[in-house]
């Protein structure tokens, strides 16, 4: 079972190496003696070097430490992932998987009573072992050796017992895509240079309709007569590492949830087959999909899960994946008129075109992943 520290303070601080911001801590980054508390929780030794590790979200500000008993990485969850029925769900389930040899990067427990999670002020930490790996090459190679490590991850977890039944639902059928479609507008125009209005809200428009399409072709395939699991909920290249051309860690269970698994795989496809160049340049990224990525995934899932997927989840893999690049697009754009530091009016453009794209071809592209 995963647990808890709960702790104010701690006199036992550690001497630390560069400290990475002196002062008060702010919402992405670790004060001193905010620092200083949390590692005084810890038995990694004497600390020689503290570095920000900054991919994923800025609102779970990341540290990588190099001690005396290793390297190490230190997480402060984001608000709203912090919930402790949540955070507890996740850590049994990478130490479930860890007790299997799954790769995932390792939970370390505190030194003060053993656990695996640190409450101090009403922020949560996390600490795991730092892994050493490649990013996805953009190969076929690797979306075959990400498909093989989400169908193995399905396998592990087929009939796992599940202790919270809170962390459920997903990008489909949600209801939240209406009122996110009715303020993206307003919050594009307020957050800066944007389209203008009448543009802007036709776009939203047909990305609302698209949506809704989408999900009444998806559930036609019968998404909710299938079967729940255990899912990672956020699988993207930047959530594996790789090594010699296999994955060696699985990364963020923070969305861990109980699902349909056809909901990881699809958005897994989805994110393995988007091509990105300039990431400013929004306008000039090719609206395709990568095909022989999304191919190559969902055989190497099928080698190792053990139920090849069915053909009515196949059918619904590209209506799914509709659904997803336009709800994991339009909440934060709908929350501050951005997608991350990108322009909110642009983003919606792109995926504008990536939806056109792919609505048309999706039926062709779930006979293709039969093949």
């Amino acid at each position: 079972m995963a647990s808890r520290t709960n702790s104010s303070s701690n006199s036992n601080a550690p001497h630390l190496g560069p400290v990475v911001d002196e002062g008060r801590a702010d919402g992405d980054r670790y004060g001193a003696h905010e620092l200083a508390m949390v590692l005084s929780h810890y038995d990694l030794g004497p600390i020689d070097r503290i570095r920000r590790y900054v991919r994923g979200s800025r609102r779970a500000p990341k540290l990588r430490l190099t001690a005396a008993r290793g390297e190490f990485m230190l997480k402060r969850r984001a608000p709203g992932k912090d919930e402790a029925r949540r955070v507890s769900f996740s850590h049994e389930l990478q130490l479930y998987l860890e007790r299997r040899k799954y790769p995932v990067a390792g939970l370390i427990k505190t030194r003060t009573d053993g656990q695996s999670v640190l409450v101090l002020h009403g922020r949560t930490y996390e600490m795991f072992r730092f892994v050493e790996g490649e990013r996805d090459d953009k190969s076929l190679g690797s979306a075959g050796q990400s498909g093989r490590a989400l169908g193995h991850f399905h396998r592990l977890l087929r009939g796992y017992e599940v202790s919270y039944r809170g962390a459920m639902g997903s990008y489909h059928a949600s209801g939240t895509i209406e009122s996110a479609i009715k303020q993206a507008p307003t919050m594009i125009t307020a957050a800066g240079p944007a389209d203008p209005e009448a543009e802007l809200a036709q776009r939203c428009q047909y990305l609302y309709e698209a949506y809704h399409d989408a999900a009444e072709r998806a559930g036609a395939a019968g998404i909710a007569e299938q079967a729940r699991g255990v899912i990672h909920g956020d699988w993207h290249p930047g959530n594996l590492l790789y090594r010699d051309g296999a994955v060696v860690a699985v990364l963020d269970f923070d969305s861990a949830r109980y699902e349909a698994r056809i909901i990881d795989l699809a958005n897994a496809a989805l994110q393995f087959s988007m091509k990105m160049d300039d990431p400013k340049d929004l306008d000039n990224w090719s609206s395709k999909l990568d095909v022989e990525r999304i191919r190559a995934l969902v055989w190497g899932y099928n080698e190792t899960v053990g139920e090849p997927l069915t053909t009515e989840e196949r059918s619904a893999v590209p209506w799914l994946m509709v659904e997803a690049i336009i709800l994991e697009s339009i909440l934060p754009i709908a929350a501050t008129g951005r997608f991350g530091e990108l322009s909110g009016s642009a983003f919606l453009r792109m995926i504008e075109r990536k939806v056109r794209w792919l609505r048309p071809r999706a039926e062709k592209l779930a006979e293709y992943l039969e093949q």
